[in-house]
């Protein structure tokens, strides 16, 4: 244990792999496990029902697992899982989740989380993604993989972001943002679809222009979102490697919520 320092407080009922790394004055309490390979600054909280996988880069100042900002919560042992290879700057608040939920707030791996980035309880974070400065989500929000949340980026509870989508910054999302879309403004509408990160992720020529058809029929051709999901379901027929990212959106936008809609 030589990598714990000496300040740090550490309950004798926490679970931290030999080769974790703990700062001065970070306190880490009786239900936490922390995996192989994670670095925790100093001056860090990290307490309730809370598992941080392998390898993660947590910075100065966080407070993970503290109970949901939410007046129904009565103590209930609800969790926080973080997985493997994050990063998590400084001043970041992650709560457990909510019993009124699945009563876990969970966060993927390989994720890049900026300072003073905000997980309300149930939020539901994916892989690949990147959350810029001050980042607000709200309780229930799921983000899927690879999205890129800009700074000042606010979301509405229970919504959901899709894959690949790109927000700009100081958006506010009070409806769920498809698949590949790139959104700016209060409240936030849709711009461009995300080329840029599609070709550095490796998407074919063909994929990419699969997605700009999805973002004309959803866009720019003035139809009811019925008639653009036949449009959309039609590509594939035409350019067959498109087939996963046409299942992707047409499944986002079944499942959209029926009160907020999508971003349009």
């Amino acid at each position: 244990m030589s990598k714990i320092h000496p300040t740090a407080i550490i309950s004798p009922g926490a679970e931290l792999d030999s080769s974790v790394s703990v700062g001065p004055y970070t306190l880490i309490g009786p239900h936490v496990r922390i995996g192989a390979g994670t670095t925790v600054a100093s001056h860090c909280v990290i307490e309730g029902h809370t598992t941080i996988g392998r390898d993660n880069r947590i910075f100065q100042f966080n407070s993970l697992g503290a109970i949901p900002q939410d007046k129904k919560y009565n103590n209930e042992p609800c969790e926080l899982v973080i997985g493997d290879r994050n990063t998590i700057r400084e001043f970041c608040t992650f709560n457990i989740g909510s019993p009124g939920d699945q009563g876990i707030t969970s966060v993927g791996h390989d994720n890049w989380i900026m300072a003073y980035v905000h997980l309300a309880h149930d939020c539901h974070v994916g892989n690949h993604t990147i959350f810029a400065n001050n980042t607000q989500l709200a309780g229930h929000v799921v983000v899927d993989d690879w999205v890129i949340l800009g700074g000042f980026t606010v979301v509405h509870q229970f919504c959901r972001i899709g894959a690949h989508s790109f927000t700009a910054m100081n958006s506010l999302l009070f409806a769920d943002l498809p698949p590949f879309v790139m959104a700016q403004g209060q409240p936030a509408q849709a711009r461009s679809m995300n080329f840029e990160g599609l070709r550095r992720r490796g998407f074919s020529a063909e994929r990419i222009s699969a997605v700009k058809a999805m973002h004309k029929a959803l866009y720019r051709d003035g139809l009811s979102l019925s008639d653009a999901m036949q449009r959309i379901g039609a590509l594939a027929t035409d350019k067959p490697e498109s087939q996963p990212d046409v299942d992707m959106m047409l499944s986002f936008l079944k499942t959209a919520s029926a009160q907020r809609g999508i971003v349009r």
